[in-house]
């Protein structure tokens, strides 16, 4: 499975052979091992790399899955303070919210094996669904994945541009595909009725700068511009429906690992990580 999993995620035979340090013949072997296994063809070619097929589509689901909950399973028997916890961190929150209470809970409990992914919020809760990470720290999860709501805290959504910007005239920035902030950005356009031009910047970081340096407008978590805000070097410019709402959000599955149980007491614990804290919740399931 992992094997496949390789070939799945790189689209190609030869990059999963370097990526598990064997040889592509051993690879494909594998892979057609596997076919043979199940009956069915899991990938054609693309192009010069390849492609999974619907049947390919369906089992790397359940492979990663697997693989999750095996990985999930081994770190459950383990003591908390001596187990692996697999956070998943929007870009945001992992330059602005994050970092600080990591950094505390590592001098605390220095045996846990700690792992930081960042990636855009829809591909993280993926991750947490496949139990590929312990828990996601992000805005709201998708409905009726099961997920749960562990803790939170405030925040808000706002429009800033600098001190000179017109948000009807000015272009409007905008974060990659799968980030809850264009979705957010994309939907506050749609209800004011409007269609200005806009840009894709891709990371956050890019997306401030753009608005630093006068290139357009942006809605952005108000934790990221603290220090904007203070310098003068961008403003917040008031328009319908904003500040919006937006809290933090740590999420998990059902049942998570001991480890996962060890950081949320921490994260919620003023006393440990101050003004960073979040605030219990009590297990809620998006409906």
């Amino acid at each position: 499975m992992q094997t496949f999993l390789a070939v799945a995620d790189r689209a190609s035979v030869r990059r999963a052979a370097a990526y598990l340090h064997v040889t592509e013949a051993a690879v494909s072997a594998a892979v057609a091992q596997l076919e043979r296994q199940l009956g069915a063809r899991l990938i054609t070619r693309s192009g010069r790399g390849i492609a999974l097929t619907d049947a390919g589509r369906v089992y790397a689901d359940y492979c990663r899955t697997i693989l999750g909950l095996m990985q999930e399973a081994q770190a459950a028997v383990r003591r908390a303070e001596t187990g692996r916890l697999r956070i998943g961190v929007v870009a945001t929150a992992a330059e602005y919210v994050v970092l600080a209470p990591l950094a505390s809970f590592r001098q605390r409990y220095p045996d846990v094996e700690l792992s930081l992914s960042i990636h855009p919020r829809d591909l993280l809760f993926a991750e947490l669904r496949h139990h590929e990470a312990d828990l996601v720290i992000a805005g709201r999860p998708p409905q009726g994945t099961g997920l749960i709501i562990r803790a939170s805290r405030p925040n808000q959504l706002v429009v800033v541009g600098a001190p000179d910007a017109d948000p009807h005239t000015a272009t409007w920035l905008l974060r990659g595909p799968g980030s809850g902030t264009r979705d957010a950005t994309v939907a506050l356009l749609d209800r004011l009725q409007t269609a200005p031009p806009t840009l894709t910047l891709g990371t956050h970081g890019a997306v401030l700068a753009a608005a630093r340096a006068g290139l357009g407008v942006t809605l952005v978590h108000r934790d990221a511009i603290t220090d904007d805000l203070a310098a003068g070097r961008l403003v917040p410019i008031p328009m319908p429906d904003t500040p919006m709402d937006r809290p933090w959000h740590a999420v998990t599955t059902v049942t998570p690992p001991p480890a996962v149980v060890l950081f949320l007491s921490h994260l919620t614990d003023p006393d440990q990580v101050g003004a960073a804290a979040f605030t219990p919740a009590t297990g809620v399931s998006p409906r």
